[in-house]
């Protein structure tokens, strides 16, 4: 389909101009007594602010989430949508108001679609709160949450609930977005002493590959120890990372990325492992003084050494992990930090089907069930 040549609107700036103009003022006229809240939240890289011209190939356009209490829903979703049908405008800012029926074998994919006659078929979408979480996270918002919840719920969920942008909030999604702002302070803990462990699982066996002639094996755990660096500073900075199609840009936008990116950028194009080692102990002494300024622990060490007597340069040894857990006091985080410091489902595992998929969370939280 031929989009506009106008200049591109990012799909917040699109989405909330659409409810202003188009929607809100059907909602007025038509049910003045209507309780909600609008938004444009979860999945979409617009919600995350990173959408270009390509991003509106697919499942891009005007649109808005509009939530409702569960009586509301039920008495006026079908009347409301219908005369959205009806009224909304068939193009805004020159894009198709209208889309394709969703695409069953491609997750449910919808396309802007231009129609010249009878009703719209709008992605002005309706919901609860509650359902709305329960579909997308597997939690149910009525329950409090506990720190198999937090680890349970991938992490770019978590930024993109809390990302996006609402337009209209009758029904207190802003405060429902609070709730899942960040980690608690001790799920934080053990989330950065697990990341500490996986670097320290791995620090020296970069040039352990290399120093054999494993070319290859010692770039990919290079790559992994760039990740995991990566992974630490959205911890250091309490930011949540988006999935992978994001997770370099966003990291930029973090202040430990703008001096790290370009250390880490070396060691992903060092010619051999030497010199991947020399870049990675840059960064190593970065993250560690990073670590410090959060005065979490007592101070570590700021300088890399030796891998006991062999020439491969590490940081911590143990020393990070260590530190930051015995810094947990909550006593169901200070029970998970005795066990084995796995972390959270993102440290444990990067598959798109698991981190996606809800149904895989009751299986992952009751990793952290203190009867395990």
């Amino acid at each position: 389909m031929q989009l506009s040549d106008s200049k591109f609107v990012s799909g917040l700036d699109l989405s909330e101009a659409y409810y202003k103009e188009a929607v809100a003022p059907i909602l007025h006229k038509h049910f003045p007594e209507l309780s909600y809240s609008a938004a444009l939240i979860g999945s979409g890289s617009e919600v995350l602010g990173f959408d270009t011209q390509m991003s509106s190939d697919h499942h891009w356009g005007p649109r808005v989430m509009i939530f409702l209490s569960v009586q509301t829903l039920a008495d006026f979703k079908a009347r409301v949508s219908q005369t959205l049908g009806l009224e909304l405008p068939r193009t805004f800012m020159g894009y198709p108001t209208g889309f394709s029926a969703p695409d069953q074998n491609n997750q449910g994919v919808q396309l802007m679609a231009h129609s010249k006659q009878g009703p719209i078929n709008h992605r002005v979408e309706f919901n609860t709160l509650r359902q709305y979480l329960i579909d997308y996270l597997a939690f149910d918002i009525e329950q409090q949450l506990t720190p198999a919840d937090w680890l349970s719920i991938p992490e770019q969920k978590l930024r993109s609930i809390t990302a996006g942008r609402i337009f209209h909030d009758d029904l207190h999604l802003q405060q429902l977005q609070e709730r899942f702002s960040y980690y608690p302070h001790d799920v934080w803990l053990y989330l950065l002493a697990s990341c500490w462990t996986r670097i320290e699982q791995e620090e020296h066996l970069m040039g352990r590959a290399g120093i054999v002639g494993d070319t290859i094996g010692s770039s990919l755990i290079g790559s992994r120890l760039v990740r995991d660096l990566m992974r630490l500073c959205f911890l250091m900075e309490k930011r949540y990372a988006p999935y992978a199609k994001w997770f370099g840009t966003a990291f930029a936008q973090l202040d430990s990325g703008k001096a790290l990116q370009p250390i880490l950028e070396k060691v992903q194009s060092a010619k051999d492992w030497e010199e991947r080692q020399q870049h990675l102990a840059q960064a190593y002494e970065f993250v560690a003084r990073r670590h410090n300024k959060l005065s979490i622990t007592a101070p570590l060490t700021e300088k890399v050494s030796m891998f006991h007597e062999r020439p491969f340069i590490v940081i911590s040894m143990g020393v990070f992990s260590s530190a930051i857990a015995k810094a947990i006091t909550d006593p169901a985080v200070k029970a998970l930090a005795t066990k084995p410091l796995v972390g959270s489902i993102d440290q444990i595992s990067d598959s798109t089907d698991i981190l996606e998929k809800t149904l895989w969370r009751p299986i992952f939280r009751s990793l952290y069930s203190q009867e395990n």
